[in-house]
């Protein structure tokens, strides 16, 4: 199982140096990839009572240039986006981006997607928040032709290219595309589009019961399960410690692939603070 870092997105504050110093420090540390959550604009909570989730207080750097920093400044990660919200922006301008961060990478960029929840993002970006999930689809489709073919013409729903490409194109001629997501047609999208899949709880019956109907949707598309991998999260203001280890133990034995450990939440001072709880944490749940 394979353990990766969160980027500690609204906590890490705008230095580039501390940032470098975290992504190299991440990376000396062993860990094998960096995941960033992603958000473009933040909602103003004084004209909108009751709201939860993200708001303009929770800074985030903007991902596809974060990541092509981050590709600069380090060798080995990989480089994960958890999760992209794929159907609040321009599909062709997509696949432009992750193929430059795929490149200046040396093909170490990871493609999670989501639907969001946030219909004020969608409305300032011009797209339709109530098509979100049907649309993705599509442009899992697109991104994959426009990443593996010089010329395209696609002629879908919401998708009209005629006879032209990008270039460059990704050094493997596709990227991994991995799916958020806990509703049944995430579900049904990871077994029948994806590459894996992030799931978003502890290693229970429950979660078992997510990730056999997973490999059910695979095999009824005529794929084969196990090439479908597992990213739970490990939040550690979240798990007691007591129970890192058997959370990552729970999780591998359930067939995750990946793991992620995030940070954000303990009341940490500095992106040092950050590195040290990595530290700590990469000692107790590496094999």
């Amino acid at each position: 199982m394979r353990i990766g870092a969160v980027f500690p997105q609204t906590e890490i504050g705008n230095d580039p140096t501390a940032i470098r110093d975290w992504a190299q420090a991440v990376e000396d540390l062993g860990y094998r990839h960096v995941l960033a959550y992603d958000h473009v604009l933040g909602a103003g909570v004084d004209t909108r009572a009751g709201w939860s989730g993200y708001s303009i207080d929770d800074p985030f750097h903007e991902i596809f240039v974060l990541f092509g920093y981050l590709a600069a400044v380090t060798s080995t990660v990989e480089l994960v986006t958890g999760v992209l919200v794929l159907p609040q922006r321009q599909t062709a301008l997509v696949a432009k981006q992750t193929a430059e961060v795929d490149v200046l990478s040396g093909g170490r960029l990871r493609l999670g997607v989501g639907v969001g929840w946030n219909y004020v993002e969608y409305g300032a970006l011009g797209e339709s928040f109530s098509n979100r999930g049907a649309r993705s689809e599509e442009q899992v489709a697109v991104l994959r032709q426009l990443w593996a073919d010089r010329l395209v013409t696609y002629a879908g729903r919401w998708h009209h290219i005629d006879n032209a490409g990008i270039d460059p194109r990704p050094p493997r001629g596709t990227i991994p595309i991995w799916f958020g997501g806990n509703v049944e047609a995430a579900l049904r999208r990871v077994g029948q589009l994806g590459e894996g899949w992030f799931p978003q709880r502890p290693p229970d019956e429950v979660a078992r019961d997510m990730l056999e109907r997973v490999r059910g949707y695979a095999r009824e598309a005529g794929r084969d399960p196990a090439q479908i991998g597992f990213e739970p999260r490990l939040s550690l203001a979240q798990v007691p410690e007591r129970e890192w280890a058997e959370f990552a133990t729970g999780w591998r034995e359930l067939g995750a692939t990946h793991l992620c450990v995030n940070t954000m939440g303990l009341g940490l001072a500095s992106p040092d603070d950050h590195v040290a709880a990595l530290r700590h944490a990469f000692s107790i749940l590496a094999p």
